[in-house]
């Protein structure tokens, strides 16, 4: 069963993305729901006004951060982890 947090990134990627969340899968990639460099972003920035935290400004290169996007667990549990360290 899916934490909150964890629907309510579904339901942000999914706006994103012109999906249901229904339709968005823990082992999607970001590539696989048609995301680019703005879409990233954008999302990103609706899940850091929601949950009021921080996301790494390089989490989209991988050398750079331990934030990892590869895939939407991926970033749900990263996401989860910046949520429980603001508490």
């Amino acid at each position: 069963m899916a934490s909150a947090v964890a629907n309510e990134i579904i339901a942000i990627i999914a706006r994103q993305a012109m999906l249901t969340p229904d339709e968005v899968r823990l082992d999607m990639t970001l590539d696989e729901l048609g995301f680019d460099s703005l879409v990233l972003v954008e999302a990103l920035f609706a899940i850091e006004e929601k949950f009021d935290i921080s996301v790494p400004y390089n989490a989209n290169d991988p050398d750079e951060t331990e934030f990892d996007i590869s895939s939407i667990g991926a970033v749900i549990a990263g996401i989860e982890a910046l949520v429980a360290a603001r508490a």
